[in-house]
């Protein structure tokens, strides 16, 4: 999750919430690409969890922080006394903390994917520096595959303690996602309201497509779970209130307008003011705008706590100023650059945003729910409209393909952003990450998760 926004100026109107949003909309010209991805820590010796302050006089998630902050030079986020991230003011970018001690990169807007895996090895390279001393290694995987949920450390944020105690109330694994879970994500623009009803409706439709061709979330508890990605079939158990597929999107008069009353309607996790994070679990962010919320009488709603009560709402594709693809397990490096390739590829090239448009816009939301449902067990081997799930992922691979290609941005050595579509052709002709971890384990591991620390490491 990304560093919670500051910004004090007073809103006390519903078309103040759309303006924030249209807000974002910007020419073509200056589309950027947004890539986060989760990586899992774990001591490399005895494969445990890694506490915020270290165990058994190893260091821990506040030292790798600190040792960041060091090399990058990026300022610390805090809260109260505990550094819980860095920001580079700069760039853009910025490092955080997941509530499991999950450690996210949350890249800087670029213009290429190949800035984006320039990106990367820089962060891997630092990020190596610093946690090899410490014993620390980082799990490639879209879910912790040993720990009991109980074992697993907290982190020292304010927000999250609010979100682990109201999760409970409204659905069954919203904890397993807070602390077991690990994705990658692209961010991408839009240009209008109606390029952005055209790019949300594309990419939630296809958002299940992503999950078969990331996932990489076969083990629980040292175990197999019985899915290709238990991350997202843990989100389908989170809270209905704030997940899903957003059938809305689809309907006439989508609008931004249309975004703001759904946002609306979910209920708030907190509001901050100053260093505290107030806990307003299941209040009406209306009634903050109204200065009427019972949990904080009097107090007036700013444009910090829309950006932040938008960072709590959890869809498939999260509109915010851009729009976030949230369907994909973590991977293995190529596919930390496969997913921002696969929907830049989508949606920036106005020919394929048609394209792939064609292929979903006669699903149904039945039909698109089915395909979210099924995904997260068999994944490309599910079926949509009646045909494979592998055939249509191929043509809209193929189409993705196309739009790199139109894009034409080329690095030193002549080569487009197709390159990094690679990993996910073998996908289509082989298997899943998943599928193929679930083959060693059966086979190679003789049924030991413990090789997957050494296999499934960054």
């Amino acid at each position: 999750m990304a560093r919670d926004v500051t910004d004090s100026t007073p809103i006390t109107s519903r078309d103040g919430l759309v303006a924030w949003l249209e807000a974002g909309a910007k020419p073509p010209a200056q589309f950027r690409i947004g890539t986060e991805h989760e990586k899992i820590p774990f001591y490399r010796g005895g494969h445990s969890p890694v506490p915020y302050e270290g165990a058994r006089g190893q260091g821990g998630i506040k030292a790798l922080l600190e040792g960041m902050q060091k090399k990058l030079l990026w300022s610390p986020v805090t809260d109260g006394a505990h550094i819980i991230g860095l920001y580079d003011a700069v760039g853009g970018a910025g490092i955080s903390l997941e509530p499991g001690g999950q450690f996210e990169l949350s890249g800087a807007p670029l213009e290429t994917i190949h800035q984006t895996a320039a990106e990367l090895d820089r962060h891997f390279l630092t990020l190596d520096a610093v946690a090899a001393p410490l014993g620390i290694g980082f799990l490639s995987l879209g879910m912790s595959p040993k720990w009991p949920r109980g074992e697993i450390p907290i982190m020292p944020k304010h927000r999250y303690a609010i979100m682990a105690k109201y999760m409970p109330e409204v659905g069954t694994q919203g904890l397993d996602m807070m602390f077991r879970t690990a994705t990658v994500q692209a961010n991408l623009d839009f240009s209008s309201e109606a390029d952005m009803v055209k790019k949300l409706r594309v990419s939630l439709a296809l958002q299940p497509v992503a999950t078969a061709l990331f996932a990489n979330s076969p083990f629980t508890d040292g175990k197999l779970n019985g899915f290709l990605s238990a991350r997202s079939e843990i989100w389908r158990h989170t809270d209905a209130a704030r997940t899903g597929m957003l059938p809305f999107a689809f309907e006439d008069g989508m609008s931004f307008e249309r975004y703001v009353d759904y946002a609306l309607s979910v209920p708030m996790y907190f509001v901050k003011r100053g260093d505290i994070y107030h806990d307003v679990s299941g209040g009406d962010f209306r009634d903050l705008l109204q200065g009427k919320l019972a949990a904080l009488p009097g107090e007036h709603a700013t444009l910090a706590d829309w950006a932040n009560h938008l960072s709590t709402i959890f869809p498939e594709v999260r509109l915010k100023r851009y729009l976030e693809m949230r369907g994909a397990d973590a991977g293995p490096r190529p596919f930390l650059t496969a997913l921002p390739a696969f929907f830049a590829g989508l949606l920036y090239d106005p020919s394929s945003l048609d394209a792939a448009w064609d292929i979903v816009k006669s699903w149904s939301d039945a039909t698109r729910e089915k395909l979210r449902v099924e995904v997260p067990r068999l994944g490309l081997a599910a079926t949509v409209g009646g045909r494979p799930l592998r055939e249509a992922a191929a043509e809209v691979l193929r189409i993705a393909r196309a739009g790199l290609a139109k894009r034409n941005r080329r690095d030193v050595r002549g080569k487009d952003e197709t390159l990094f579509l690679d990993p996910l052709d073998a996908v289509l002709l082989e298997t899943s990450e998943a599928e193929r971890l679930i083959r060693k384990f059966k086979t190679q591991w003789a049924g030991s998760i413990e090789y997957a620390f050494e296999e499934c490491s960054y």
